[in-house]
């Protein structure tokens, strides 16, 4: 009797938690939905970003030794849909922190629910939110006149590991906004990391032409990999575009997902540590 109450007991624990994990993706939602203009500002960067590169810098920026504005554009999108998933994070950040500023994780502590819930259920929330601007942003990159030549499958296998890094990264967020004290420096805090590591990449210029130690750290930066790997998959790679030697670069899909899963397994563990002890 007692294996049978062992055996059942964590598939209970489990249940609950995917449970109170829904209810407060549920509750983020609704959160979201009522201030709209959260989402729209949320949209209007990552669509002026394509904007801009794309008329401003195409033709300026050789890519596999073509100057062609239609040949950037395609290069360029991968890692406009990369960035546009990892700035997610600040918000994440400072929705968790004004939370925490308000006293609402105190009161989500004192209920009898999952003690990693209440994070899962806010990455969750703003996975769903970063799905909805990817989409938009999609919509908007094929008007400016990015294809996808791979197929539907490969297409969506690009996106699943766009939306991928940008959960590991919104645990990332998760982390800064229990550490901080006010939602303002969840969001500074947020983004002062984020540049760095999105402009030493292979995002907007091919990382071939860095100084060695930079083109070093873009060929093994997690985003570089994601980046390289959606490029792939939407057949966004110039045909003479030389592929650096280095292994997450030589199989960006496997890299992209070993990254991912590496940051989600480290910086929720770290959060939900955090999320036991922080107070308000």
């Amino acid at each position: 009797m007692t294996a049978v109450t062992t055996a059942i007991k964590p598939r209970g624990a489990l249940s609950q938690s995917v449970r109170d994990s829904l209810i407060v993706a549920k509750r983020n939602l609704i959160r979201m939905a009522r201030i709209p203009e959260v989402v729209i500002f949320g949209l209007i960067q990552p669509i002026m970003f394509v904007v801009l590169f794309s008329y401003v810098f195409g033709g300026s920026i050789s890519v596999g030794g073509n100057l062609s504005p239609d040949v950037y554009r395609e290069f360029l999108m991968a890692g406009i849909f990369a960035q546009t998933v990892t700035f997610a994070t600040a918000g994440a950040g400072a929705g968790i922190a004004e939370d925490m500023h308000k006293g609402l994780i105190d009161r989500f502590r004192s209920l009898p629910m999952a003690r990693g819930a209440v994070l899962t259920g806010r990455t969750l929330a703003d996975l769903v939110q970063t799905t909805l601007t990817v989409i938009v942003l999609a919509i908007v990159a094929v008007i400016v006149g990015w294809r996808v030549h791979e197929g539907i499958p490969k297409m969506l296998a690009g996106f699943g590991l766009l939306l991928l890094l940008g959960y590991a990264f919104s645990w990332i967020g998760a982390l800064i906004g229990l550490t901080v004290r006010t939602p303002e420096a969840a969001t500074s805090g947020g983004l002062i990391w984020l540049f760095p590591l999105t402009f030493i990449s292979n995002a907007f210029v091919p990382s071939n032409n860095m100084p060695t130690v930079l083109r070093h750290i873009a060929e093994w930066n997690p985003f570089s990999a994601t980046v390289q790997a959606c490029r792939e998959l939407f057949g966004n790679l110039p045909p003479n575009y030389p592929v650096p030697d280095a292994w997450p670069m030589q199989h960006p899909v496997l890299a992209s997902i070993i990254w991912s899963v590496l940051i989600i397994a480290f910086f929720r563990t770290l959060s939900v540590r955090k999320y036991r002890s922080a107070a308000a």
